[in-house]
């Protein structure tokens, strides 16, 4: 496995795994697919400022992706990013996951510009939460029932690492 800046031809590849989890999955409340022209223009902002998108290839092709994200869009909010991490559901459970956590902390670490990460978790990914709470994040709070997907209420959960 190689972990490296994503590079726009990745970007079918992303979206393909962002979409499984639209239309199958808990991990987004987003409840349309994306199309090919936003996840374009979601690539494009990052690997600016300090929003970084990396992906881990296997086979010559991105399996899965971190990114850091603006936290909120006022200005305040600048040295706070928003952590995400998408796995092909065929290269799950495989330490995919950590391996790109582990990378993109280490760059959240080493930019002076961000001060901490966020990672907002639907309630019960009992997988992601262990993962982050083994990496160092803290919980800070639950938001109960703020989701709906496939008709059911869905918690999130809301992790921070001060960095």
């Amino acid at each position: 496995m190689i972990i490296r800046a994503a590079k726009e031809q990745d970007v079918p590849c992303l979206l393909e795994i962002y979409n499984y989890e639209v239309e199958n999955g808990t991990s987004t409340f987003d409840l349309k697919p994306r199309t090919l022209s936003d996840r374009l223009e979601w690539f494009y902002e990052h690997n600016i400022d300090n929003h970084p998108l990396i992906v881990a290839e296997e086979d010559g092709k991105a399996v899965a992706y971190a990114s850091l994200s603006p936290y909120r869009t006022k200005e305040a909010y600048s040295a706070t990013v928003e952590l995400s991490v998408y796995v092909h559901p065929d290269y799950r459970k495989r330490g995919i996951a950590r391996s790109l956590m582990i990378e993109i902390l280490s760059m959240a670490r080493e930019d002076a510009s961000i001060h901490t990460v966020i990672s907002v978790i639907t309630g019960g990914n009992t997988g992601s939460i262990n993962l982050h709470e083994e990496l160092g994040f803290l919980h800070c709070g639950t938001m109960k029932e703020v989701g709906v997907k496939f008709g059911k209420f869905l918690d999130i959960v809301n992790y921070q690492m001060m960095v």
